[in-house]
This record gives C-alpha cells, structure tokens and sequence, in this order.
C-alpha cells in the first residue's frame, strides 16, 4: 500500500476510515506486481488497482466488506473461462490479494504512511499468511534498524522479519519472505510480504538540449528525480527545462564527482562534445551506477571508445557503457529519442530484451533479475 502513500496520508490526516486491498503473491502472467494496491475510503472513493481492471469491481467490494466487518482477509483471483460473467483474471495468471481495514487512531500502517510521504526510507512487513491472529500484523523499519510495531508470535519473529525487511530495503525492493512461526528461516507457517519506500532514483542528463527537454519530461513520468547538467548558463535555465527538478550549471564530470549517486541512478550523456564527454565517462564509468548511456553518431562512439581507453579505462568498464544510447526504434524527433531511450532503461531494469513481443514466446510478465533497482 505504500505505492499510494500520498493519498492515504492524506485520508489518515483527515480522519477518513478505509481500506486497502495490497497484492501480496503472484503466479503466472498477471498484469501487477507484489505491492500494487487498490484503497476505499469510508465514502466510497477509490484509488489505485490490483490487476488493471480485470477484478477491481470485486476487491472494491471486498474492501467495503472489511470496512463493515473490520476484519482482515485473504482472497485469491485466477483465470475463469467457465462463466463469461466470472470474475476472473482474462490474462491468465493468479493473485493474492490482503485487504485491510484501516480504522481511525495511530497504526503501524500510518506510521509508515506518513514516512513514506515525506519519501523518508521505511519498510512495511506484514503477515500475508499464517494464523488467523497473525493475519495483518505489522513491523515498520527504518533503515538504522529502529522499528515499531510487533508481528506477534515467538520472541524470534520480529528479530527475523527485521533482518529480512532491512535487507530489502537497502536495495530499494518489494517482496515476499517465508519463514517459520518460530523465526526460523525454514519455509514453513508464516509468508511476509515486505513494501520498501525509498526516495525516487536519479535521473541525470548531462547536456542542456531540445533532447535533454524531452528526456526530463520522460524521466519525470517514470518517476525519477531528474537532474540537467550543463556548463554552459545561457542554456541550462527553468524556462528551457520546466519539468526537471534541477538544474545545475557545472562542468559535468566536476558535478559528477560531487553529487550523490547510487545502484538505482541512471546517467545520460546526451553532450556528444569529446572535451564534456570524456572526463565525464571517465568518471561515471567508475560509479555503481544502474545505467550509463551517451548520445552520438556510430563514428563519434568510435572516436569516444577510443579516447576513453586512452584515458585508462577498462574493457570491463567500457562494457557497460550504452552508446550510441536507446533502443532502435527508428526515433527522429526529440520525444521520440526520449522513448527510445527510456526504453532502454526499462530494459536494462527488468532484463528485456527490447524485441517485439509479437511472435517471441517470451512471459510478458516476468520476475524481475536480482537485483536491478534502477
């Protein structure tokens, strides 16, 4: 539920009761991940989705249901063909989903609610499986390991379940973890189902050009923090750049080497300028970065590949540059190169192959590889 944190902490400051139906598990091709949450408040207002459309008729019920009754519950969702009418998922997969009434006064829940809000890091464990008097509780962590909360059960549990929930959210993740009642870490009694909030990932665009405007815009709506970098100050103004979040007037690779960076940033060159670009690849091709791509012709990315190993960098770290940068997707405008390379970054996250999916054979829906945070 922390995917609509704003919203519901929002609610919780007005006082509104309500609840939230949370994807807990998934199998097969279903169309939203662990995490992805559907919330209805006291009266009647809906926002969110569990599937895309295919069960939220039934979930909103659900969650009126446990508004009513103010109990937790479990209810699975697969594909139905029997009954045209059926309440099913048409794409073939399953789904958990938990619903939980939130009721008024302070909860775990709100708690990270509001810390999500303020995109301050937290992790929410919740018991998705279990015992009836298990079902729902809640441990909030924060990442010094300060927690509150309990998930009830043997003294072990929540020392367990705060381990395991620290872990994924030090790499930003949402996902489930099988344990013992005992806190053990045999699969067995007990499934938790952990939701990391962590601040947007960074996108950096080095290079104040009509491209760089449209990537900013992209990026924005992917939901990253995005940064504009240029040295040169007649270029890189608010007015030019009116969906980035900053916009700095530096030297790119002296920018680089003092601002934060971290596994989920992706960095875009978009300069195409050897005496910008080489001190700037040099630099980022050291960092632990998620993506680094550079705009430019075939025979630029030759004269860069070579400058760049004169400069001293390594095969290794050269192989992890994307350059010419994005998919082929034939793109010729600004927005259109900012979809191509955007999907590249996508990409690069899920481990997609960036080919058609007509006639490939490949799941649409997949695990994501572990761990790709970007």
């Amino acid at each position: 539920m922390l995917d609509l944190a704003g919203q519901l902490h929002e609610w919780t400051e007005e006082g509104r009761e309500f609840a939230v139906a949370t994807v807990v598990a998934v199998d097969g091709s279903a169309p939203r991940p662990p995490g992805a949450a559907l919330a209805v408040s006291a009266d009647g207002t809906a926002i969110g989705s569990v599937s895309g459309g295919c069960v939220e008729g039934a979930v909103y019920d659900l969650c009126v249901q446990a508004l009513r009754d103010g109990e937790t519950l479990v209810e699975r969702f697969g594909y139905s063909d029997e009954d045209a009418f059926a309440v099913g998922l048409t794409c073939g997969g399953t789904i958990d989903v938990m619903i939980t009434p939130v009721a008024a006064g302070p909860t775990v829940g709100k708690a990270a609610l509001e810390a999500a809000a303020r995109a301050e890091p937290v992790a929410l464990a919740r018991v998705v499986r279990g015992p009836a008097d298990l079902l729902g509780r809640a441990l909030l962590v924060r990442p010094d390991g300060t927690y509150e909360g309990g998930l009830g059960g043997a003294a072990g549990l929540d020392r367990t379940a705060l381990a395991q929930a620290r872990a994924l959210l030090d790499t930003g993740r949402t996902g489930t973890v099988e344990l013992s009642e005992d806190g053990s870490h045999c699969p067995g009694g007990l499934t938790l189902l952990v939701e990391s909030a962590v601040p947007p990932p960074r996108m950096i665009v080095f290079g104040a050009i009509d491209f760089a405007a449209a990537l900013a815009r992209a990026g924005k709506f992917l939901g990253y923090h995005v940064t504009v970098c240029d040295a040169r100050p007649v270029f890189a103004t608010r007015a030019r750049f009116p969906d980035a979040d900053e916009i700095v007037v530096d030297w790119p690779d002296r920018y680089l080497r003092r601002t934060g960076t971290d596994a989920r940033t992706v960095l875009c060159v978009l300069t195409h300028d050897a005496k910008f670009d080489i001190p700037l690849l040099t630099e980022a091709l050291r960092l632990p970065v998620a993506y680094i791509g550079a705009m430019g012709s075939r025979r630029t990315h030759e004269d860069r590949d070579r400058r760049l190993r004169e400069a001293g960098v390594s095969e290794r770290d050269l192989a992890r540059l994307r350059s010419p940068i994005g998919l082929d997707l034939g793109a010729r405008t600004p927005e259109e190169t900012a979809v191509s390379i955007t999907a590249e970054i996508v990409a690069a996250r899920h481990g997609g192959t960036g080919t058609p999916l007509t006639g490939s054979g490949r799941p649409i829906h997949r695990p994501d590889r572990e761990p790709q945070p970007v």
